[in-house]
């Protein structure tokens, strides 16, 4: 695994200043949706030449370069313990060259360890399979967008949400209407629904790791996805909150079972930075494919 690191820097480079396509043609196409000259179309243009001097300088699409979240497939056999050995210290690289900002804060002293690495710094999601190859992404999720995240349990009699599909959507559309601009809208949302408080977060942020223009295999979710995108957009809050018909860029859900005594819907919030790549690689840690 000689090239492992050079290629987990170039992982995190990547994520961090290069947009994936499909979110740029998004953004271009939600810009051609507003009105001319409006706060919605300035703000979106703002956004789209932020997109592309990151590119152009290779530096880091927002100065928040957010939460550092490795989602892993591995084979079996595969060395997983070099693979997160050498993440770490990619992360560390990655942040004296500048890929990333220091965000690593001690909850109790405040104190910031310099190089993005502590407790749950980087975070590391595994999963097993059967095919020769690793499968690497990183997502990089802000604070802020972090922060207007919601997790609601079911029924919700002040929503009068039940524990059905409608309920769902009332929620994850509350949630929406919560956030009002905050959290760097135009967003897009991963929800989760079912599982506990804990898998129902996780399979939510796994909905990141979908491509925006891709269809959901379920119907009555594909569905329930494209009619929460077009509803959010109907409901004028726009981008940052200055109005507009770009609210949400996209809803992604996934679903879990979940307890009879227990119906959660949790809904992560990501902000119009999508930053997401990956990639897959052989057995000496050598990249056979990117994925965005």
């Amino acid at each position: 695994m000689q090239n492992l690191r050079v290629n987990l820097i170039e992982l995190i480079r990547r994520t961090s200043s290069d947009l994936p396509d499909d979110v740029q043609k998004t953004i271009i196409a939600s810009l051609k949706k507003e009105a001319k000259k409006s706060l919605a179309e300035q703000t979106l243009l703002i956004i789209r030449k932020n997109i592309e001097m990151a590119e152009q300088k290779s530096q880091p699409i927002c100065q928040d370069t957010g939460s550092i979240l490795f989602f892993i497939r591995a084979p079996v056999g595969f060395d997983v313990l070099k693979l997160e050995a050498e993440t770490r210290k990619a992360v560390a690289d990655s942040t004296r060259m500048g890929y990333l900002r220091q965000n690593s804060v001690d909850s109790l002293t405040g104190h910031n360890s310099g190089n993005n690495l502590g407790p749950g710094t980087p975070a590391f999601h595994y999963e097993f399979w059967r095919k020769p190859q690793a499968d690497v992404r990183l997502i990089l999720k802000g604070g802020g967008c972090e922060n207007v995240g919601a997790q609601y349990s079911l029924p919700n009699s002040a929503l009068n949400a039940n524990r059905d599909l409608d309920g769902c959507r009332r929620v994850i559309l509350d949630s929406v209407l919560q956030a009002q601009g905050k959290g760097c809208g135009p967003g897009i949302l991963g929800v989760g629904i079912g599982g506990d408080r804990t898998t129902g977060a996780i399979i939510a942020k796994e909905q990141f790791l979908r491509k925006l223009n891709d269809r959901n295999p379920n119907l009555d979710l594909d569905r329930l996805e494209l009619d929460i995108v077009n509803t959010a957009n109907r409901l004028g809050i726009g981008p940052m909150g200055f109005g507009g018909t770009t609210t949400l860029l996209g809803c992604k859900i996934g679903v879990l079972n979940r307890l009879p005594a227990s119906f959660f819907v949790t809904i992560s919030y990501m902000c119009w930075a999508y930053r997401r790549q990956g990639f897959l690689l052989n057995t000496r840690g050598n990249i056979l494919k990117w994925l965005y």
